[in-house]
């Protein structure tokens, strides 16, 4: 792997401004994130920025507003949450519009110490078109740009890619141990060896499966994305939530030893009520006005006792719809076997996959590469890690070169 420099690198830091990649694109109850790992995840950083008295400007997106201005997409919901989140984040500036002369201001008069919040960048179509005059724009604002965002360096969009190749860049403290931990995985992995996949697409895991297919001893497949499998294996899957476009590739899929699908499920009926099915008994059903919403007893049983021998687990989405009780019972009870697992190195990721684990209500370890256990901030960051592809933001990292003599 190409090195990259982090924050640890930087000798002259004192009082610079900063631009500094997040990602706060939380997942909101009610006005206010439902979990703060993201957040949590960028506190070592912004502890080791600290006593430099940086003028640091946090720059994320939320949701895909399409270039436009959307209240519905503002991050002033997450400024003020932030607020009341930690010291650090007390005095926080929130700037609307840093391209017009108020906000130009305000970042202008930014004090040594002080922390501000730029509004959602997606609002500029020159984020995602990933336009050099945009990002040009943007590295008026700093002397330095930091990568604290590894959930979203998998785009090639302006504040991902083309800042680094304005400003000297770095990353920070998470994104250096997201890349050590994952590239360990890739490294070397131990056996038995089990992926376990859920969520809603098979595209969105197709590399992980392609490039783990011969290395792992079981994948365990749950979610709406095991319907794809079960319909192209011929089961009688209802009005289920299914992959239309992924059926062939589903069916070639299935001829690995190695796939393990449901075989048992808990589906809702037209008549709302819930039954625990056998998938060899979906057929009998004389009606087809029902869901299947989680997996079943003798799945859980089944998935856990490989969890319980394994020595490598990687997990990626959950195992049935964990929105709506009681359809998170499949989940909770596999990270409860995941995470009894003492003996394995364990993998976790996705944005889904973070929110179970708090409705699960376990302790999480943060982020560090000394962890056995290893929680990744990206979702699909970390799968095209995993498929053994380069991410953009990366490699952005790698290329940049010393555009301005910090390190007198």
């Amino acid at each position: 792997m190409a090195f990259f420099r982090t924050i640890k690198n930087i000798k002259n830091l004192y009082g610079k401004r900063v631009l500094m990649r997040v990602d706060f694109n939380f997942t909101l109850k009610d006005g206010k994130p439902i979990d703060s790992f993201r957040l949590k995840a960028i506190f070592p950083t912004l502890e080791f920025l600290k006593p430099f008295r940086t003028k640091l400007i946090l720059i994320s997106h939320f949701g895909e507003p399409k270039g436009k201005f959307d209240k519905k997409y503002s991050l002033e919901p997450i400024a003020k949450w932030l607020l009341n989140q930690d010291k650090i984040f007390q005095n926080l500036k929130f700037i609307v519009n840093p391209f017009e002369k108020e906000g130009r201001e305000a970042i202008q008069n930014l004090k040594e110490g002080d922390i501000a919040l730029l509004e959602n960048i997606r609002f500029w179509k020159g984020e995602e078109e990933n336009n050099p005059k945009f990002a040009q724009k943007l590295a008026n604002f700093g002397d330095i740009y930091i990568n604290e965002a590894f959930s979203v360096s998998h785009r090639a969009h302006s504040s991902i890619t083309g800042l680094p190749k304005i400003l000297p860049s770095y990353a920070g403290i998470n994104f250096e141990n997201e890349v050590n931990n994952l590239n360990q995985v890739l490294k070397k992995y131990h056996h038995p060896f089990t992926l376990i996949l859920g969520g809603a697409k098979i595209s969105t895991k197709l590399g992980l499966l392609l490039n783990f297919k011969n290395k792992a001893n079981f994948i365990l497949i749950g979610g709406a994305m095991a319907n794809t499998f079960l319909k192209a294996k011929g089961s009688n899957i209802g009005n289920s939530l299914i992959e239309e476009t992924m059926l062939s590739k589903a069916k070639e899929i299935l001829k690995q030893k190695n796939l393990i699908l449901p075989n048992d499920v808990m589906i809702k009926m037209r008549n709302k009520k819930i039954r625990i099915i056998d998938i060899d008994k979906l057929n009998d059903l004389k009606h087809n006005d029902f869901k299947i919403l989680d997996i079943g007893p003798k799945t859980i049983k089944k998935f856990s006792d490989i969890i319980k021998t394994s020595k490598e687990i990687i997990w990626n989405g959950p195992l049935g719809y964990f929105e709506e009780k009681p359809f998170t019972q499949g989940t909770v009870k596999i990270i409860q076997s995941i995470l009894s697992n003492k003996k394995a190195r364990i993998t976790i990721g996705g944005g889904e996959t973070i929110v179970c684990l708090g409705q699960a209500k376990v302790k999480r370890p943060m982020p560090n590469a000394e962890n056995k256990i290893f929680v990744s901030t990206g979702g699909g960051a970390m799968l095209e890690f995993l498929s053994g592809k380069e991410l953009p933001g990366l490699i952005a990292l790698t290329k940049n070169k010393d555009l301005v003599n910090l390190n007198k």
